[in-house]
């Protein structure tokens, strides 16, 4: 630091507001999208364009045997997911933020499952998050099961290289505001079919595999552990949880700005129609799920956590 005139080089000079870094970054996200929509309006003026627009509209070739419509199990597996993902995100963000957790878990070293030396003891915030995983992978070996039983993996499954200039398509046509035609019940654009495997297939494993690594669970002495070590592990789950949180924010907006009643029936009432039973049963779900982000306090959880392991604080 040099002094002149018997002053600090730095006095006097104040930094930017706290507020300037977020605002600037929200603004500038806000001209890129400007800047996307316009080019994408501007090439669908394109002959060029137009033709390949009009060649591959956007819905990839399913196989001749692929099932029409949505079964009820699927509305029941989408409400279960959604019931389950959202939790498990708001606690593995509670995971990584917590410094100082108030109370701690012990689980109870006998019964079917039983280790080697004390039990390691957890926040009672991993506990839940822990908890919350068991059951969503429990609920996502269900549905891959029917998934394959029933035979809808062929919606959501690329099976033809039409794929690839139909999601091209389909994103110019989103980039535009002009959207593609929606016929969910029949068949999925391909934008939409890349991103629901990316989700089931891609994403759903890596979470799994991921966060089997960083807990009590995976084995110390693995010689695995050489090559997939913990900060790899932790270097994956957290971008694919921010992937499941930008795919819940595009598919929320999507469903009620495609067409709200006629999606909501698809995804809840298993039915093809513009009637408001689908819109009541999501409604419900989100009052459900409210109830269970308010309940999912420590002054609740102890009593269900105690069932299972020892409290300490």
């Amino acid at each position: 630091m040099s002094l002149r005139g018997g002053k600090p080089s730095g006095a006097g000079k104040a930094g930017a507001p706290a507020w300037m870094k977020p605002v600037l970054t929200v603004v500038s996200l806000l001209v890129l999208a400007a800047l996307v929509v316009l080019l994408a309006r501007w090439l669908r003026t394109l002959e060029p364009v137009q033709e390949f627009i009009s060649q591959y509209p956007g819905h990839a070739t399913l196989p001749d045997n692929a099932p029409v419509g949505l079964p009820a199990w699927l509305g029941w597996q989408h409400f279960l997911n959604m019931f389950l993902i959202v939790l498990i995100i708001r606690t593995g963000w509670q995971v990584r933020t917590t410094e100082r957790p108030k109370t701690f878990w012990t689980r109870n070293n006998k019964g079917l499952i039983k280790t080697k030396g004390t039990p390691k003891k957890i926040s009672l915030e991993l506990w839940l998050h822990l908890s919350l995983d068991a059951l969503w992978v429990l609920n996502g070996l269900v549905f891959y099961v029917m998934l394959f039983i029933t035979g809808q993996w062929m919606r959501i499954v690329p099976t033809h290289w039409d794929i690839f200039p139909n999601a091209l398509s389909s994103a110019l046509q989103y980039a535009s505001f002009d959207w593609p035609l929606e016929n969910g019940w029949t068949n999925y654009n391909a934008l939409q079919v890349i991103a629901y495997f990316l989700v089931v297939f891609v994403a759903a494993p890596l979470a799994v595999i991921t966060g089997l690594r960083m807990s009590n669970a995976w084995p110390k002495d693995w010689k695995l552990n050489k090559i997939y070590k913990m900060e790899l592990a932790r270097a994956i789950h957290l971008p694919t949880m921010l992937f499941f949180v930008m795919f819940i924010v595009v598919h929320v907006v999507l469903v009620f700005t495609t067409g709200a009643l006629r999606n909501l029936n698809h995804m809840y009432a298993s039915r093809d129609d513009t009637g408001w039973l689908g819109f009541w049963i999501f409604l419900g779900s989100v009052l459900v799920i409210a109830v269970a982000w308010v309940l999912a306090r420590p002054i609740f959880l102890r009593p269900i956590a105690a069932l299972s392991g020892k409290l300490s604080r």
